[in-house]
Order: C-alpha cells, then sequence, then structure tokens
C-alpha cells in the first residue's frame, strides 16, 4: 500500500517521463496521504491502441492517461481529493506537449477489507 497503477496511451512513450512522475507521486503521497516511502509502489502499462470517440485509432490524436491509487481504508474525502488534484498536476508537469491532446484522469480508492500482501 498505496497500490499504483499508471494506465496510458503508448503513443506518450517519448513524452511521459515515467521515472520522474512516480518519484514526484510517490514523494506526494506520503506528503499528503501519510504513506510510507517504502511502500510506495508504481506499476505503468502502456496501450498499445488508445480509441477515442469516432477517431480511428491509428490517427493517434488523442492520448489518454488514468492513474488509480489505492490506499488503506482511513484517509478522508478532502486528503483523497488533494491527492487527485496533485496527480493530474504532476501529469501536466510529466508529460510534454508532443502533438496529440492528452485526456488526464485519477482517482483514489479505498482498498477492500480483504487486501493482502506478502514480500519476499
Amino acid at each position: 500500500m498505496p497500490q499504483i497503477t499508471v494506465d496510458y496511451s503508448a503513443v506518450m512513450d517519448p513524452a511521459f517521463d515515467r521515472a520522474g512522475f512516480a518519484h514526484a507521486l510517490h514523494t506526494a503521497t506520503v506528503e499528503i496521504a501519510a504513506a510510507k516511502p517504502e511502500a510506495c509502489k508504481t506499476q505503468f502499462r502502456p496501450s498499445a491502441v488508445t480509441a477515442f470517440g469516432y477517431e480511428d485509432p491509428e490517427d493517434q490524436h488523442h492520448a489518454i492517461v488514468h492513474v488509480t491509487i489505492g490506499l488503506l481504508a482511513g484517509r478522508t474525502e478532502d486528503t483523497k481529493a488533494k491527492l487527485t488534484e496533485t496527480v493530474i498536476e504532476l501529469l501536466r508537469e510529466h508529460v510534454a506537449d508532443e502533438g496529440f491532446v492528452l485526456h488526464a484522469s485519477a482517482e483514489v480508492r479505498d482498498l477492500d477489507a480483504s487486501y493482502r500482501k506478502f514480500e519476499r
């Protein structure tokens, strides 16, 4: 915890500073949501095909990125909102303007009570 997933259009690869984004996001998550730095884990999942409206996916005029942050229950709605607003700002900073329209979104959700983990 936190479990962070970043789904994004592969067309963004050259424009997306993923390492910088992850570092800044982990720092923000520690500061805003009182997470432990060593608990922050981010997984980036590029999508080979992104469809937007009626546009032909081959045109690649649009890119989509969605960040999901799963936290153990107990954070206030204000804390979650501040974290999602920070995520959006960090995306602005870490995705260069490379000629596509960027559609960015984020959500913070509580992990289910059944959440378990292990480390080896």
